[in-house]
């Protein structure tokens, strides 16, 4: 059986403002984070060696991007919607095959803490 979950949160910054912001992320989150000439971030993560490309579309709030480890690879669909002043930003995690349950969600706690991580850099930009 396929497992999902989607995580949502909502940051204190215009649409364009945040997403913008997430593009910026990579090496405000890990610090040995390098972008290649094709878009790749290149880093070391949680599970070692691990990249990561965002295939995004401002205009529709699209920040889709690939995400691979040494352990496994994500397709992560992501939005980021308006909101007046704030936006929402929504990411839907399908757990790959290669990993079990229990590595899932143990990957799921992980991301959780991550998000949050995430929200107060994308805050705190001024």
């Amino acid at each position: 059986m396929n497992r999902s979950r989607t995580v949502s949160i909502t940051v204190e910054k215009k649409t364009g403002d945040a997403f913008d912001a997430i593009l910026r992320l990579p090496p405000k989150m890990m610090p040995d984070a390098k972008i290649t000439t094709d878009g790749w971030w290149s880093f070391t993560g949680p599970h070692g060696k691990s990249k990561l490309k965002f295939h995004e579309n401002k205009s529709l709030g699209i920040l889709d991007h690939q995400y691979v480890d040494e352990v496994s690879s994500w397709t992560v669909p992501m939005r980021v919607i308006s909101s007046g002043d704030f936006s929402e930003v929504i990411i839907t995690l399908n757990k790959p095959e290669e990993l079990t349950d229990v590595q899932f969600d143990q990957r799921m706690a992980e991301i959780s803490d991550m998000v949050t991580l995430m929200k107060n850099i994308i805050e705190s930009e001024s």
